[in-house]
């Protein structure tokens, strides 16, 4: 329960992630170069100066799904004085240098200056990485759901043609399962991923593709152990034909095992998301990734800021861990005797 809480509420972030993030631009790319490589807590304020080009206004969905560009440049001040018709700032450019600029109000946002804490610090790129984690909840939950629907597609269909049929049709199936199970999981993604190229949607059916032979060996020994029971000769009896007998009276009695090991799936895929990312050949900034998070910011670990490169690690940790805990669950609640 407490790892199906922990997905509960990783799904809500993901879907109102541009909403409740600090940072709602598109992939919480606002990139403040001044205050790069910040720690955790630090606050500062801003001014906010009106964009030359008006961004159009997305209505809540468009806000929701994609974000809203920024209207005004956030620009770091230390200190600033309003006048009547203008406002003279300090603006930020490194530790212990600033310049003196004025602007008209006219140019500036109708709340002119702006507060904001980093939680959890910003990259080298100023980015908050508190924002940019949220945003990444919903890359691996992506990655995460969209493998687990094509490896149970295949896998369920293959699997059950081996164990129904048994023959020439398993013998077939079961040397393409020992074929790809021989191979490296990290290889055939790499193989697959470099053939339909760096993406975002490619790492789906890269890390798709790679994952069904589990669904499948386990859908096969299943249906072996239940093919001969009273109810499937019933079906055969009564003229079923073998689609339905399969779909509508052995599958609902093999699901058990087969949630279980689709949740083992879930959190194998966020890991080889993760690493995929790292590597460079999974989600291609600037889209935030928890991998991608860490390859950017891991020479932090031996700096004073190493939280910019553990927040990310922990959030893919604590996410696996919750799918985990919530496979044993199931195994538990649905291996009744």
């Amino acid at each position: 329960m407490g790892g199906l809480l922990i997905i509960v509420l990783a799904l809500l972030l993901a879907i109102t992630a541009y909403l409740v993030a600090p940072d709602g631009s598109p992939y919480a790319n606002r990139q403040i170069v001044e205050i790069g490589g910040r720690k955790p807590g630090t606050s500062f304020e801003f001014l906010l100066l009106k964009k030359e080009r008006q961004p159009a206004k997305r209505n809540f969905f468009g806000r929701l799904l994609f974000g809203q560009e920024d209207a005004y440049h956030y620009i770091p001040i230390t200190a600033y004085q309003k006048g009547t018709d203008s406002i003279t700032a300090e603006e930020y450019r490194d530790e212990g240098l600033t310049e003196t600029k004025t602007y008209a109000l006219s140019q500036l946002a109708s709340d002119p200056v702006k507060r904001q804490t980093f939680w959890l610090g910003t990259d080298k790129f100023g980015r908050d990485i508190s924002s940019r984690i949220m945003l990444g909840t919903r890359v691996s939950l992506s990655v995460g759901l969209i493998t687990v629907l094509i490896s149970l597609t295949i896998g369920l269909v293959l699997g059950s043609i081996a164990g129904y049929f048994r023959g020439r049709a398993d013998n077939i199936i079961m040397w393409l399962i020992n074929v790809i199970w021989s191979i490296p999981t990290l290889l055939l993604v790499f193989a697959i991923t470099l053939a339909l190229g760096r993406g975002f949607w490619q790492v789906f059916i890269a890390v798709g593709f790679t994952m069904w032979v589990n669904v499948a060996r386990l859908v096969r020994g299943q249906i072996l152990a239940v093919r001969e029971l009273e109810y499937v000769e019933a079906a055969k009896a009564l003229g079923f034909s073998h689609a339905r007998t399969i779909v509508r009276h052995i599958w609902p009695n093999i699901m058990g095992p087969v949630i279980v090991i689709a949740a083992s799936n879930f959190a194998s895929a966020i890991v080889i998301e993760a690493g995929l990312s790292f590597l460079g050949i999974g989600v291609q900034p600037p889209q935030p990734s928890w991998g991608l998070m860490i390859k950017e910011n891991y020479t932090y670990i031996i700096t004073q800021n190493p939280i910019l490169a553990l927040a990310p690690g922990m959030a893919i940790m604590l996410l696996v861990l919750a799918f985990n805990l919530l496979g044993n669950g199931l195994r538990d609640a649905l291996n009744v005797r």
